[in-house]
């Protein structure tokens, strides 16, 4: 039978996006504060997911060995470190997230049968690399505060009640909805980047969380009209915004999840909104003549 178990490990490392081939001014433009000297530091955490059969002792591995390899072949070196100067690696290619995610995994790999590394350089920020090539996940969480009512337009009150309970009065509630938006892209073999931080920060705030943010999601935002805003419809139009901008900054969007309450939430995954699109677009068999 086979498991999947979990190594926590932490370091506290400094860091600097800097290409020497740029002048100050274009490695400004490029990466804002984050080119500042001498860098900046974080306090990382950093998952090992590895997957094998139990053995006779109920064990995939024997988590004290598993402890002492990803001390030895990574936070040994990074802990309290420059990270563009740890390793030969972070001299090619800059020490991001994704990046960082991606070299542990190579150094760990031929140790232990990993099948997912997830680093996070800060709760809002993470990246997880699965051993797909230059293939890498980043992860950017944010919040919006909105008011909402679930009632459908064509049922009464008392039906609205019977399906949606509390959620169906009149004057509506509110939530501190919680955000991570999850694209999909190369890491870039200079920059380190899928795509640029600050520009996908941006385009999160700009057609999510500005228009969002402080609204009666069902009298303030068009769609939802005649679209009750759950937590899963809210979900998927965020999902329909963002793919455009995402993909214009060279990465795909992979996922949205939206944490209505700690005891609430939702993820939809942008394959399923392409895949729902095609449905759309696609003439029924009737209309085929099939």
């Amino acid at each position: 039978m086979q498991c999947i178990i979990n190594r926590r490990a932490q370091f506290s490392a400094s860091h600097r996006y800097w290409l020497p081939e740029l002048s100050e001014a274009e490695n400004f433009e490029r990466f804002g504060p984050t080119a500042r000297a001498p860098g900046h530091g974080h306090n990382y955490v950093l998952y090992v997911s590895m997957i094998g059969e139990l053995d006779e002792y109920g064990m995939v591995l024997n988590l004290s060995d598993v402890k002492h390899v990803i001390k030895r072949e990574v936070t040994k070196d990074l802990d309290f470190s420059y990270l563009n100067e740890a390793w030969p690696e972070f001299e090619q290619t800059l020490p991001t997230t994704e990046n960082i995610a991606r070299q542990i995994w190579l150094r760990l790999a031929p140790h232990l049968p990993v099948s997912k590394i997830q680093l996070f350089e800060h709760p809002e920020l993470w990246a997880e690399y699965l051993g797909n090539g230059m293939e890498a996940y980043l992860t950017l969480s944010t919040h919006f505060s909105a008011a909402h009512r679930l009632a459908r337009p064509d049922l009464s009150f008392e039906e609205n009640s019977e399906i949606y309970g509390k959620c169906a009065r009149p004057n509506g509630h509110g939530h501190n909805y919680h955000l991570e938006v999850t694209v999909k892209g190369e890491i870039d073999p200079r920059t380190g980047m899928i795509a640029d931080l600050g520009a996908l920060q941006k385009a999160v705030d700009d057609y999510v969380v500005e228009p969002f943010d402080h609204t009666f999601l069902n009298k303030d935002i068009s769609y939802f009209e005649n679209v009750v805003p759950t937590a899963e419809n809210i979900a998927v139009r965020i999902g329909q915004l963002l793919r455009s901008p995402i993909r214009e900054l060279g990465a795909d969007l992979h996922k949205i999840k939206l944490i209505e309450s700690p005891n609430n939430s939702c993820e939809i995954y942008a394959a399923d909104l392409d895949a729902a699109d095609v449905a759309r677009q696609q003439p029924s068999a009737a209309l085929a003549g099939i």
